[in-house]
């Protein structure tokens, strides 16, 4: 009866999960519903460029600012690291009234330097970023009879030598009418309705209204700068305006002012609450995106499957044909032993730089499964565009987390290759805590200083700076030495067979052994070099990534194939007596990074031509060196632990003396 009632309620939480109607809200996206007449409230986020990719302050512009003066919203670790700026603006609007011809302000004649950043800007294609009821604003184009989906709107236009400013902003905010939740509704009667909790209707019978878009077509007007000076904030403007974005009226010039005007339009849509996104996720080219990632996906799994097919066939054979000779013929063919067998005592002799491999693979353990972990609740969508910011926290928190899993492999691994002996393991917990965010902490703070001399918004402050110290030496540190400390407690693994004393000598080598390895990195890059392309494009071209399902697909992929790469390569350097498979094992399937970096200098190459200056190169060569470093020890890890398997059962299934 027990067990009965836990299926059912699984059953029946796994059915709300997947409902696309009622009552399924994520934490901090519950609809808000507001009445007509409600004031409405825009919020700017910081200026970016695909050009740069170094994001501004909206303010640091001749904008209009809000009469109660610029105050940040609240943000989460997230999008101070993403380099996001919420700060509320003048823009307000009332629901479900349209009006038009409002008056923002006028700034004072531009100053030279006013009037050169603004071209700047301009030159460098900045976009402005307007967010209502956490809904980005939307704006449409057409081009060649395709409708082109952009997030914000450009600052302003370069036409013949001249410079225009889009001061006039014409908005349409789609509204849908309120609908209370009522899960047992949906469920219908029965067990469930009594499981789960209606929500009672609300007091009120006044209608309310949720916020289903958000879209902004820019104008350049031009408007009499003399006629408001006496004008306040949010009066009519004392002519018509007509908005016409094929148009561009207001130039910018030296010692002249700017006013700035907006109206905004009401409409019901038929668009639902959890629907609102929609316009945002579908990327341009998705067919391609999906049918490339489903044809790879079937391609490398047949491939990695002959791989796995052939070589679990030849090992089998192998043992089979030694363990039915008897025991005279196995004397007699233990001296004509060739192959691996020829490596019985060195096989698993300590490796060179020993502790360095222990760290790595700690990291490369705590990497992977803080992607694994993060991947997984993204697909199931507790990390969706929505929230913004909680990707990144989200990444943070997992990674501290698994610090615990660091530690205690690194230490285990430790004791393992040195046969059991407790010394040094507090040494090799603190280098594992601090291997890879000191190289990561080291290539940040170097693009900071970068970020922080071109006045970006980009830069980490200070005070976080202070705080992610404080996570990394008061939470990610202990957590690491109290998994160091359950390694060092936990039994160390046996070696099946004995190491001699004198090292075999390895034979010459028609090619060198680690031209191979490096080549082994050829195979998983292969797995996820399309669905990199659309990664990279939501990073770097400004467009939303959603297809967490399929990413999470594409690295379960990558891991079975980089076990394989290793398996193979490892069999490979034993049956030619070569027992350094430590490193190589780690680096066969650890060497798609070099081939993921070599992807991201073509990338920059030929889909970001338009990055300008050294800086931005640099930013850019800086985090995809970062990115690299993670994806080589991740997958490393999962290669060099594959293989210590593969070699230990391998070993352990036939006895030679």
């Amino acid at each position: 009866m027990a067990f009965s009632h836990r299926l059912r309620t699984w059953v029946l939480t796994i059915f709300l999960i997947f409902q696309s109607g009622y009552g399924w809200y994520l934490p901090g996206s519950y609809p808000h519903k507001y009445v007509v007449g409600d004031t409405l409230g825009v919020k700017v986020n910081s200026l970016t460029s695909i050009d740069t990719e170094i994001p501004f302050s909206y303010y640091s512009l001749p904008f209009c600012q809000p009469e109660d003066g610029v105050k940040d919203s609240a943000e989460n670790l997230g999008e101070l690291l993403m380099g996001d700026r919420i700060e509320n603006s003048p823009y307000r609007f009332k629901m479900y009234t349209n009006e038009s011809e409002i008056f923002l302000c006028h700034t004072g004649p531009l100053s030279g330097d006013q009037f050169n950043l603004l071209k700047k800007r301009i030159d460098e294609m900045y976009q402005v970023n307007l967010i209502l009821d956490n809904l980005p604003a939307i704006r449409y184009t057409k081009k060649e009879g395709f409708v082109l989906r952009w997030t914000g709107y450009p600052v302003g236009i370069k036409v013949k030598d001249v410079y225009y400013v889009f001061n006039h902003l014409k908005f349409k905010v789609l509204v849908h009418k309120y609908e209370e939740p009522n899960v047992a509704r949906v469920m219908g009667t029965g067990d469930g309705a009594e499981v789960i909790p209606t929500v009672a209707k609300s007091d009120s019978d006044v209608p309310g209204y949720i916020i289903v878009g958000f879209e902004v077509i820019p104008c350049s007007f031009m408007h009499n700068a003399d006629s408001v000076k006496k004008s306040k904030m949010y009066e009519k403007y004392p002519a018509p305006i007509k908005c016409d974005p094929t148009t561009v009226a207001m130039p910018v010039n030296e010692k002249q002012p700017i006013v700035f005007t907006y109206e905004v339009e009401f409409e019901e849509s038929d668009i639902k609450w959890p629907s609102r996104w929609d316009a945002y996720l579908k990327m341009e080219g998705s067919k391609v995106h999906w049918f490339s990632i489903l044809n790879s996906l079937m391609v490398i799994t047949f491939l990695a499957g002959i791989v796995l097919v052939i070589f679990l066939r030849t090992v089998r054979r192998d043992l089979t044909r030694y363990e039915e000779l008897d025991k005279e013929a196995q004397a007699q063919m233990n001296e004509e032993l060739s192959g691996w067998k020829l490596v019985v005592g060195d096989v698993f002799r300590a490796p060179s730089n020993a502790s360095l491999l222990c760290i790595m693979v700690g990291d490369g353990v705590q990497i992977l499964g803080m992607a694994v972990v993060t991947i997984l609740f993204a697909a199931l969508g507790f990390m969706s565009p929505a929230s913004r910011g909680t990707l990144i926290t989200g990444m943070l928190f997992f990674y501290m987390i698994l610090g615990i899993a660091a530690g205690y492999v690194a230490v285990r691994l430790w004791r393992t290759i040195g046969c059991g002996d407790h010394k040094g393991w507090v040494s090799v917990s603190w280098k594992v805590a601090c291997f890879f965010p000191g190289i990561a902490f080291l290539i940040l703070t170097t693009l900071n200083f970068l970020l922080w001399g071109s006045h970006s918004t980009g830069a980490i402050p200070f005070s976080l700076f202070v705080i992610l110290l404080l996570l990394w030496f008061c939470i990610s540190v202990p957590l690491t030495l109290i998994g160091g400390y359950l390694g060092a407690k936990a039994p160390h693994i046996e070696y099946p067979v004995r190491t001699n004393q004198i090292p075999r000598e390895i034979p010459a080598q028609k090619y060198p052994s680690w031209l191979l390895v490096l080549g082994a990195g050829t195979l998983p890059f292969g797995t996820l070099f399309i669905e990199l392309f659309f990664i990279m494009s939501s990073i770097w071209m400004g467009r939303v990534y959603y297809v967490f399902g399929f990413l999470f697909i594409v690295l379960i992929l990558l891991v079975v194939v980089c076990a394989e790469v290793s398996l193979v390569l490892t069999y490979m350097h034993l049956c030619v007596e070569d027992w350094k498979w430590w490193w190589k094992s780690f680096f066969a399937s650890g060497s798609v990074a070099i081939y993921i970096f070599l992807y991201s200098i073509n990338y920059l190459v030929f889909d970001l031509k338009s990055l300008s200056g050294p800086v931005s190169a640099t930013l850019y060569l800086g985090y995809s060196l970062f990115m690299v470093v993670a994806i080589m020890l991740a997958t490393g890890t999962v290669g060099f632990l594959s293989s210590f398997w593969f070699v230990h059962y391998l070993f352990s299934s036939v006895k030679l003396d």
